[in-house]
């Protein structure tokens, strides 16, 4: 049962304005009424939560966000690759030089490059695109980690105390991820982006495994995941859509570039998924959609629309071509595939 919002009391009123006058004290800026809200729930913070600990991680952590999202601010236009793989890999290892290989050509495509900052196939994915188009997002450990010497004098270098503000400024900045054989943490940023495009909490993009020729262990992690989780029902086979396996860095770099062909990004507006586009569909092309993917239709059929009424207050991409239609908001995996076939129109 949702309850209904209490008037404001008095206290409230009083409260919001001494807030609003705080906001202009400081010179007002971006967002008001949302930096109003978080000043507002720090102050219950007083009454709410007695632990110094649990009051320290929500410090820290906006702390954090604030100053990432800052340095990240001014490149919001250039997509960028996020590359993931194990700090111990040598730099006589083939995997490093995939890596190297990797970050080099993917700039040379037009995107920049983000890694955890650290030794093994994060430096190599920072020697391949160099400092100028590169980003750290380091992390603070007993033992490690030093930010490699390709970032660690640069000023799009950013360290976290937690994983969490760290793995968000991942996925909120990618516009692609590429793995490279690693550990625990390379297994553990993969299934998150994995459970994020699945649910629908983040946006999709592709997700590339690379290996060294003749390597088995992406296929032996793909292997599992067909005979376990696929075969148990625990995914649907739609899932499977949400990565791909390569052996060479060129294919990687095809798969990231093909993916942005003509799909541009999504939106939801009230009941309509919204998908921009750098060229609109054909009549045709879909009555084909709308046969193809009805069962991931849920009300409003696929057509072209103009900018909606939102998109415009929020000047928001309006020069692209746009569909929409009323999604089921279930099926991510079927909603990857309509993306590639918009991307082979």
């Amino acid at each position: 049962m949702i309850k209904e919002k209490q008037p404001a009391t008095p206290a409230d009123l009083e409260l919001q304005r001494r807030i609003q006058e705080l906001i202009a004290f400081k010179g007002g800026g971006h967002n008001e009424a949302q930096v109003a809200d978080m000043i507002e729930n720090a102050l219950k913070l007083l009454a709410d939560v007695k632990d110094t600990g649990d009051v320290r991680v929500i410090q820290t952590a906006l702390r954090e966000l604030r100053y990432a999202f800052r340095l990240f601010a001014p490149y919001a236009r250039v997509r960028k690759v996020t590359i993931f793989g194990s700090a111990r890999t040598q730099s006589d290892k083939v995997e490093y030089q995939q890596a190297v290989d990797f970050g080099r050509k993917i700039v040379k495509a037009g995107f920049m490059v983000i890694t955890g900052a650290g030794p093994g196939i994060m430096q190599a994915g920072h020697e391949g695109a160099g400092t100028a188009n590169s980003f750290g997002v380091n992390i603070r450990l007993p033992w490690e980690q030093s930010a490699n010497p390709i970032i660690a004098e640069d000023k799009k270098l950013v360290t976290f105390k937690y994983f969490f503000t760290r793995k968000l400024i991942f996925i909120r900045h990618s516009d692609a991820i590429v793995l490279f054989p690693g550990g625990f943490g390379t297994l553990d940023e993969g299934y998150e982006a994995l459970t994020l495009m699945q649910t629908g909490k983040g946006l999709l993009m592709p997700l590339v495994l690379v290996e060294p020729p003749g390597g088995t262990y992406w296929k032996a992690w793909d292997k599992y995941i067909r005979e376990h989780l696929l075969r148990d029902g625990l995914i649907s086979p739609e899932d499977l859509n949400f990565y791909q396996i390569t052996h060479n860095a060129d294919e990687a770099v095809k798969i990231i570039t093909r993916f942005y062909r003509n799909y541009q990004s999504t939106r939801f507006v009230k009941d309509l998924f919204i998908i921009r586009l750098k060229n609109a569909p054909s009549e045709s092309a879909i009555a084909a959609m709308n046969e193809d993917f009805a069962d991931i239709i849920n009300g409003s059929p696929i057509k072209c629309i103009k900018p909606t009424p939102e998109e415009i207050e929020d000047n928001d991409n309006l020069e692209l071509a746009r569909i929409a239609f009323g999604f089921n908001r279930r099926d991510y995996g079927r909603l990857r595939q309509l993306i590639d076939v918009l991307n082979g129109l």
